[in-house]
Formats: structure tokens, C-alpha cells, sequence
């Protein structure tokens, strides 16, 4: 298994690294004789491209290039292939890296597993390669429109700080993150509405399992919450059971929409949590050798990469529950 395919039927397979020529990606299982919206993928791009003066200076174009699958805008029900040209690439910006193992970076980690690492940027482990996640999970919301599937995200907290109520706070400690050359971590909360009840399959293949693996793919993802997550954990089970209403229904949500691994028609609700970035303006590396140096980060990095990760969060929620979807099609019609 190589790691770089995501689903089952409707399957998502990503190519390219942070500094080749280009990223890109397939798209197998979308069906055929829908006419692409092209303005509606280049817009959910526009959502991950830098936003502030506190995203990354590298400015891409981020114009998929669809190669096939296409006739005339509508598709044909055979693969989709893209790609996105690396158009602002500065390898030099790594040359003072000259073999060293950044820390908490995917370098040394890469070259354990093959024996060597990607020279400049950080490969197929830099959040570069999210742009192609977005084009794939974009195509996927275009699948999920004709079941009226929705889904949000917002930014709930960056640096530990309630990125709404608490905005003037967050933007001082983004500021000061800034100024330090450091960088902030943060969480996205996501909805997922209008999910019809009975998706997911039985014991290993849950589809809240399924949402846990997707957005843990993630760059920099490191904690993930479906529903109350650990507030759950702290009740007597008669605070946290979701009970009946009537008419249909549950009175709560605490669960998050999904019970026994399986979508119970509420509302799908969770959180990802993204640690820092580990690109920071002074960084101690090792040698192949476990000799320290210290140097100066050169890269273009984002200082709180939270702030563009919404679109992404989405575009991997999209992905699982249309592969679900298509899952559900070869069980039940719907």
C-alpha cells in the first residue's frame, strides 16, 4: 500500500512534492454527465491561498490543469487527472541546510524510510501538496450537491485563544508570533449537514473512524474530536446519551451524528486540532553524524497554518463522505 491513495470507490490518489514541477492528483468513482463548475474549484483554492501577512509569501498560481476525463466541461465517468505547475519555486532557500535533519520536520523521518529526502522543501510531506486535496475535495462537494450535503468549517481557536469571541487577543498573539519568528497552532471545528442516515460500515471501516483518518492525514493535524470528544468522557452516561424526540430525532447531539459508527441523519460535528508549524526562524538541526547546528530558516512558511487549513479540513470531510455515499449506493438506494 502505498499511502497516496485516500477511498474506496470513490478514490482520490495525490502526486508531487513541495519543490518539483508539479502537484497533482486522480480522481476515480465520479460519475458521469455532470458539467464541472471550474469557478467553484478555483474559488475553493482562493479560500487555502495566503490570506495575511501571516500565511506564507509564496504566491502560486493554483490553476488545475485537468487532463482527462473531460468532455466539453462534462464528465465522462473515467478518471480525472489534474495537475497544479509549481510556478514559485526558491530551492535556495534550503541550501544551508546542506544534509541536515530539520527538527519535528518530515526530513529525517523520510530519509529513515527511503534512504534519502527531498533536498529542498518538505516533499510529499509539505502542506503543499494540500493544494491537489483541495481540487479532489472541491470535486467531491460537486458529487454531494445532488444530495444537498453540506459542509463548514470556521476557525474556533488559534494559540489557545477563541479565534471569535476573543479576536483582538488571537490577532497580539499571532503579532507576537510574528515578531518572534515562532509559530501558533490552532483548532478547526467542521459541520457536515443533511447527511442521510445508515452511512458508514460496520466495525472497522465506522465512518467516524473514517473522518479520524482523513483529517489525521492532514499536515500538521494532531488531535481529532467527533462530537463532545473529551467533554463526553467526564459525564455520567444519562448526561451524554442523545435521547429520542419526538417526531424523529435525538433532543441532543452529543455524539456528533454518527452512533455505532453509522450516521443517524443529525448534524455531523467535529473538531481537528493542528499543532504549530515546525518551521520557526531559528532552528537546531542534526547532521547524518547526531551533530547539533543551529541555523537560520530561510523557507516560506505560514506563522499559524491553522488559518488556511478550513478548506482542507473540508475537502478530506467531502472526500470520506462521498466515498461513503457511493458505499451506500451499492447497499441501499438513496
Amino acid at each position: 500500500m502505498s499511502g497516496n491513495s485516500f477511498g474506496r470507490l470513490f478514490v482520490f490518489t495525490s502526486f508531487g512534492e513541495s519543490h518539483s514541477d508539479a502537484i497533482g492528483g486522480v480522481v476515480e468513482g465520479f460519475p458521469s454527465g455532470i458539467k464541472l463548475d471550474f469557478d467553484f474549484i478555483e474559488s475553493e483554492l482562493d479560500r487555502r491561498r495566503p490570506q495575511s501577512r501571516y500565511s506564507t509569501p509564496r504566491a502560486e498560481e493554483d490553476c488545475p490543469q485537468f487532463l482527462c476525463g473531460l468532455e466539453n466541461g462534462i464528465t465522462l465517468g473515467t478518471p480525472l487527472a489534474f495537475v497544479i505547475k509549481n510556478t514559485n519555486v526558491k530551492k535556495t532557500d534550503y541550501s544551508n541546510l546542506n544534509n541536515l535533519f530539520r527538527p519535528s520536520h518530515g526530513d529525517y523521518t523520510y530519509y529513515c524510510k527511503y534512504g534519502l529526502n527531498a533536498s529542498s522543501g518538505g516533499g510529499r510531506a509539505s502542506a503543499r501538496e494540500t493544494a491537489a486535496r483541495v481540487v479532489a475535495g472541491a470535486l467531491a462537494k460537486l458529487f454531494l450537491k445532488e444530495f444537498d450535503i453540506n459542509i463548514t468549517s470556521k476557525i474556533e481557536q488559534v494559540g489557545g485563544i477563541d479565534y471569535t469571541a476573543c479576536g483582538k487577543q488571537a490577532e497580539d498573539k499571532l503579532q507576537e508570533a510574528l515578531a518572534k519568528g515562532d509559530s501558533l497552532g490552532g483548532i478547526i471545528s467542521c459541520t457536515i449537514d443533511n447527511v442521510p442516515a445508515g452511512l458508514g460500515e460496520p466495525v472497522f471501516a465506522k465512518l467516524s473512524a473514517a473522518l479520524a483518518y482523513a483529517q489525521m492525514s492532514i499536515p500538521s493535524a494532531k488531535s481529532f474530536e467527533i462530537g463532545d470528544g473529551l467533554e463526553s468522557c467526564k459525564r455520567f452516561g444519562s448526561q451524554d446519551i442523545d435521547h429520542w424526540k419526538e417526531g424523529g430525532g435525538t433532543l441532543t447531539n452529543h455524539s456528533g451524528g454518527i452512533q455505532g459508527g453509522i450516521s443517524n441523519g443529525e448534524q455531523i460535528v467535529f473538531k481537528t486540532g493542528f499543532k504549530p508549524a515546525a518551521s520557526i526562524r531559528t532552528m537546531i538541526c542534526k547532521d547524518h553524524d547526531n551533530r547539533l547546528h543551529t541555523i537560520e530558516n530561510k523557507g516560506r512558511h505560514d506563522i499559524a497554518p491553522v488559518l488556511r487549513a478550513g478548506v482542507v479540513v473540508e475537502a478530506m470531510s467531502a472526500l470520506v463522505i462521498a466515498d461513503f455515499i457511493k458505499m451506500q449506493q451499492t447497499n441501499k438506494k438513496i
